[in-house]
This record gives C-alpha cells, structure tokens and sequence, in this order.
C-alpha cells in the first residue's frame, strides 16, 4: 500500500504491477501448506517476485519525485538481503531452512522501521485518510474470516440451543472486536496522525508493524472459535483455548500498543481486559467449550461498556 499511495492510481504501471503480484502471490497461498516441504522454492520465488516488484514500484515513484531515493535504496539493500536468503533456504531442508527462512523474515522486515530508519524518515507523504481507511478495511477482512470461522466450525452440526447460544455469544465477541477498533481508537490515530511531526515513522510503526499484533489476535482467535463451536459442549483443548482467549489477548494488547504510538497515551483498560482473558484461559480447562468464549465475551463487554461511557462523559 505505501508504494500505491506514491505512484499514479490510474497509471498503466501500478495496473500492470497489481496484476502480476495477485497472480504471484495467489501461488505463493496455495505453496502455503508445503513450503517445508516440496513447494519451498514455489512460496519463496514467488513472494521474492511481489516484494521486487514493490522495489521496482518505489524505484518508479521516486523517477517521478513523488518518492525518496535514499529512503528506498536502504531497505532495498534489506530486501534483496532478506529475498536471497529466502531462496537460498528453499534449496535446503529442515533447521538449515528454517534459519535462513527466519534470517530472511527479520531482515526484511526489520530494514524498513530499524534497520534504515533515519532515510524512512523522508520516504513519502503520508495520505492520511487513505492509510487509515485501508487499514481499517484490513481489520474488517479479518473480522469477517473469524466469522466464516464460526460458520465453518459450524457446518454439518444440527441446530440446537446449544449451539445458538455458542454461535451467538461467538459473533458478540467479534462484534466487540469491531467496536474497540472502531468506536475511538481509528478516528483518534487518524487525528494524531495528521498533527505528527514525523507522519512516515509514525504511519510505519503503528499501522505497518503494530497492526501485525492486531492482524494476529484475530486470526489466532478465529482458530480458537471454529473448535469452539465444533466442540461447544466438550472441554477444549489447552492449545484451542489458547487461541480463543489468547488471541483476543493479544488483539487488546495490539490496541494499547497502537495508540501508545499514535497518541501517546496508555489504555490501561485494555491491558487490564487482556489480562482478564488469560484469567478466563486459566480457570476454564474442564469446562465446556461455551465457557470461556462466554468469559471472553463478558470481559469484551465490560470494556466496550466502559469505554461507550467514557465517551459519553466527555461528551
């Protein structure tokens, strides 16, 4: 999305650029599932092509000075780094694999935000509004995989109260979800945004890097509900459970730690609310699976209630 929001939206460049990095990383998701296995070099060979044609997309938008050159040579340097080594491992099994494989992530992912953080500084202008609307647009795709979650964990099961009650008290959480991003938190970042001294380090930290954590809660959840509905009147599994509170855990820790960075200002309510789901995970292993995704959804309650008044009073 940053190299998008400095290059021609209408242009035949970025067009042509978005066409080839979907089909390359449509491969990339189907080489998923065995790539330590026999498609390794599939998923690294084509996730190297989309992360060089995001370079070859800055390298244009700087041609035309809506980019900083000395900004996108330094985290090229870690892009084709990172990308080398990704291949290379590709070509080797097992733990030298997996080193090189988590060499690469670190690099690549480090070079922008650490590793070459002075030159980032300058890299563009921030398109505030279109940055805060496309990552809320990415909190909202989860959110709605962690609904086909419930759906799928759902499937083949007949209908009972049980179950309605499991389905119900699953979509509140993800409802809860939604509320804790959308009801202040996006509009306030966004403000900040706009007033920051130095946007670039600012969008690139809280919504490139912190927005992982957020990304990640809701995934790890959705792996935690599908089980729990599967299973409602059965005791979970350590590891599902994990997911179900643990994931929401980390979602509200993502919260604290995105506007810590944006705002400037400490949601203790919410390290509070994630510890709170880890309360849940420790006092339910034998119950039943509505249990703790009740619990997780009366904590979720309880913060968004508090929060609906503090807004409230303010206003």
């Amino acid at each position: 999305m940053w190299a998008a929001n400095a290059t021609d939206p209408n242009g035949l460049t970025l067009r042509a650029a978005l066409v080839v990095s979907a089909i390359l990383i449509f491969i990339t998701g189907l080489a998923v599932p065995h790539a330590f296995g026999a498609e390794a070099t599939w998923f690294a060979v084509t996730y190297a092509g989309v992360r060089f044609i995001h370079l070859a997309l800055y390298a244009d938008a700087s041609r035309r000075g809506n980019a900083s050159w000395a900004a996108i040579a330094g985290f090229g340097v870690t892009v084709l780094i990172g990308m080398a080594l990704l291949i290379v491992g590709s070509f080797f099994d097992g733990a030298v694999r997996a080193l090189l494989w988590v060499a690469a992530a670190a690099i690549d992912y480090a070079g922008p935000a650490w590793l070459t953080r002075e030159r980032l500084a300058g890299l563009q202008e921030v398109a505030v509004a279109h940055f805060a609307e496309r990552y809320g647009l990415f909190i909202i795709i989860c959110l709605g995989e962690s609904i086909v979650a419930v759906g799928v964990g759902a499937s083949g099961r007949p209908l009972d109260s049980e179950l309605v009650a499991g389905i119900t008290i699953a979509l509140l959480i993800t409802v809860g979800m939604w509320w804790t991003y959308f009801d202040r938190i996006a509009a306030d970042a966004e403000e900040h945004l706009r007033r920051h001294d130095n946007p670039v380090l600012a969008a690139a930290d809280g919504y490139s890097y912190i927005h992982l954590a957020l990304v990640a809660g809701i995934i790890v959840f959705a792996v935690g509900v599908k089980v729990a509905i599967a299973h409602i009147g059965d005791p979970m599994s350590d590891a599902a459970r994990l997911c179900l509170c643990g994931g929401v855990a980390l979602y509200l820790l993502g919260h604290a730690a995105f506007r810590l960075r944006m705002t400037g200002s400490l949601e203790v309510a919410k390290l509070v609310a994630a510890g709170g789901m880890m309360i849940v995970f420790a006092v339910t292993g034998r119950a039943a699976a509505w249990v703790p995704a009740l619990g997780v959804s009366v904590v979720l309650a309880a913060l968004t209630i508090r929060e609906a008044a503090e807004v409230t009073s303010r206003t």
